[in-house]
């Protein structure tokens, strides 16, 4: 729970915002709610069809990509010789021929992943303490935020190889395939590695004693390197900037066959530039979250960040690649339409953004952790003044001004409108665009149903006082 810290006047004390500073002490409560284990995403059998089924749909979706032109394509016959068929001569075959590791796929892959690391272990930002852990005793850990000087330096370092032909940004889209392959057996590796170290180590927890549920949810809360914690490192580092390139890669190798790059590419190189942009910037954030407070670091965050994320995210991108490469038509728009997207995509990237900012901050600012920094975009109500808030029994302050009075989920809503834009400006050819979305309908479903399960067993009446005060969760008036 958090108590408020008391000046000499016995007074509560309160920082400049008029936000009440909190001293951190864990609870029985608490411990209970973190040591609680309850079986998601349908126990062991689930997580195993998630862990077999997922790699699989990434290679049929990259065959739908390579060989037709992003559409879905079904066997002809279901017959037992049909289905058989299909697998091996239409799927693996395929997979075999042009998405197999090869050397070059390896070196940028993990050429990437370990220049990364070594900035987020040597590059200089500043140092912020994360929440206090109910299986640490009310340990705050440390965490050094230098995602943005590491973001500045690998664009100036990319940019530098490309322009003198070092290392050519197209030879990521000329080697997706592989690379994508590379991408899924890091993430199975990874996850195999932390897993193992953490119970060798004796850092397991919430452990359920069902060996596959425990692979995929993880061993260890806080797995790290040295300094570096692994979970906010393959968050941030990895699958943000991997999913930019890909998208420049496809921009350039546009520019290098036409002399020029058309809309619809140029708004997915901004799209995924604002995205990986705001993961650098608010950095600091991160680490009061939800996934560094309570998840574990298992194949279900490592595999979807090494490889997950950055590969299934770009369809449109790629899409809007291959079918010209394939086809040689170039997907455009009428100049409204594109305009249009574009003014979507940047209104809901400013909610996502202040959003984000604005949960964040006044968290932040209950600890004592708020720092104020000047990282590319500020964007005005990021940080709100003089917030109002309902006070819980359990001592917790639940937001209510901001986008946090209109809603409660408002950066889930403008993260949803920002996914479906990016399938809009691919127009209707292809399902693929369109899958980031719908896969994030049921994320962030799934999501919201256990945030809300656990804030009524945490925070009981006051909960239903909050949800009264804030009635709708995604959109007003509607939902």
């Amino acid at each position: 729970m958090t108590v408020k810290e008391v000046g000499a006047d016995g007074k509560p004390k309160v920082n400049g915002n008029g936000v009440p500073l909190f001293k951190n002490k864990v609870t029985k409560l608490d411990e209970k709610l973190d040591n609680e284990i309850v079986y998601e995403f349908g126990g062991p059998i689930g997580v195993c069809a998630m862990m077999l089924g997922f790699p699989s749909l990434m290679y049929y979706f990259w065959v739908c990509l390579e060989y037709h032109q992003g559409k879905i394509f079904l066997p002809t016959s279901y017959t037992k010789d049909g289905l058989v068929q299909f697998v091996t001569e239409e799927i693996i075959a395929k997979v075999v021929e042009g998405a197999a590791p090869t050397m070059i796929a390896f070196k940028i892959y993990m050429g990437y992943v370990l220049f990364s690391f070594i900035l987020a272990y040597t590059m200089p930002g500043p140092v912020l303490q994360g929440l206090p852990l109910p299986s640490m005793g009310g340990k705050r850990l440390s965490y050094l935020c230098n995602g943005l000087s590491s973001w500045y330096l690998t664009l100036a370092t990319a940019a530098v190889l490309h322009l003198t032909n070092v290392f050519r940004l197209t030879l990521i889209i000329e080697n997706f395939g592989s690379i994508m392959t590379t991408a899924i057996i890091w993430g199975f590796t990874m996850t195999t590695l932390v897993n193992l170290v953490s119970y060798l180590k004796g850092h397991a927890h919430r452990m359920s004693g069902n060996a596959f549920y425990d692979f995929f949810m993880g061993v260890a809360l806080n797995p790290r390197i040295g300094h570096v914690d692994l979970k906010m490192w393959a968050e941030c580092r990895v699958p943000w900037p991997v999913l930019t390139f890909l998208s420049v890669s496809c921009a350039l190798k546009q520019y290098e066959i036409h002399g020029f790059v058309t809309g619809p590419v140029a708004f997915m190189v901004l799209a995924h530039f604002l995205y990986t942009n705001a993961c650098q910037k608010g950095e600091e954030c991160i680490p009061t979250s939800w996934d560094i407070f309570y998840e574990k670091d298992g194949f279900m965050l490592i595999f979807w960040n090494m490889a997950g994320v950055p590969f299934t995210y770009c369809y449109s991108s790629i899409y809007l690649m291959k079918y010209e490469l394939t086809t040689g038509q170039m997907i455009q728009h009428s100049w409204f339409y594109t305009v249009g997207l574009f003014v979507t995509l940047l209104c809901a990237y400013y909610v996502f953004d202040t959003g984000n900012s604005q949960k964040n901050r006044f968290r932040m600012e209950q600890n004592g952790s708020f720092i104020s920094r000047n990282a590319f975009p500020q964007l005005p109500w990021g940080h709100i003044k003089n917030p109002t808030y309902i006070k819980t029994e359990h001592g917790n302050l639940l937001l209510t001004s901001g986008w946090w009075g209109v809603v409660r989920k408002p950066h889930y809503t403008a993260d949803l409108v920002q996914s479906l834009s990016w399938g809009l400006i691919t127009g209707a050819g292809s399902f693929l665009p369109y899958f980031y979305f719908c896969f994030f309908v049921c994320v962030l479903t799934h999501r919201v149903s256990r945030d809300m399960e656990r804030c009524a067993k945490k925070y009981g009446k006051d909960w239903d006082r909050y949800c009264e005060r804030v009635p709708y969760i995604f959109i007003p008036y509607v939902f």
